[in-house]
């Protein structure tokens, strides 16, 4: 089983010849766990695939149904988040971009507060973030 750990995060068309007959061999053994990498897999390309908002709309909601069906927990949670921001993640779909930048630069501001030990002139502070990360080099 422990072998197997990786194959479970890639994509079954990128499996090698190995680790094909892994996942057949725990499959076999381990029904649920084929039922849990069908789920993941099949919201993996809902979000890789689609570009149309409407589509992904209804793929997601097909989705929604099979893990409710499924039964497990843990991705209850996920499709209870997904019910809550549906529209907020349906609208990756309009230029199908994300807040990754934004995200990045957060980490930037806070790495750069822990090289200052913290922040004890808030003026100085947001002068120097804005000299070194919002004009380019």
């Amino acid at each position: 089983m422990v072998r197997s750990r990786y194959l479970l995060f890639k994509s079954s068309e990128k499996w090698t010849l190995a680790q094909k007959h892994r996942a057949k061999i725990l499959f076999k053994e381990y029904p649920e766990l084929e039922q849990a990498y069908s789920l993941c897999h099949s919201l993996r390309m809902i979000l890789a695939k689609n570009t149309i908002k409407n589509a992904a709309r209804l793929s997601m909601a097909k989705w929604y149904n099979k893990v409710e069906k499924a039964g497990f927990h843990s991705f209850n949670v996920i499709a209870a988040t997904f019910y809550e921001h549906y529209d907020d993640i349906l609208n990756f779909y309009n230029k199908r971009s994300s807040n990754a930048a934004a995200e990045s630069f957060n980490a930037k501001i806070k790495q750069f507060r822990t090289a200052l030990r913290g922040v004890v002139d808030e003026k100085f502070f947001l002068f120097r973030l804005a000299k070194i990360y919002a004009y380019p080099h």
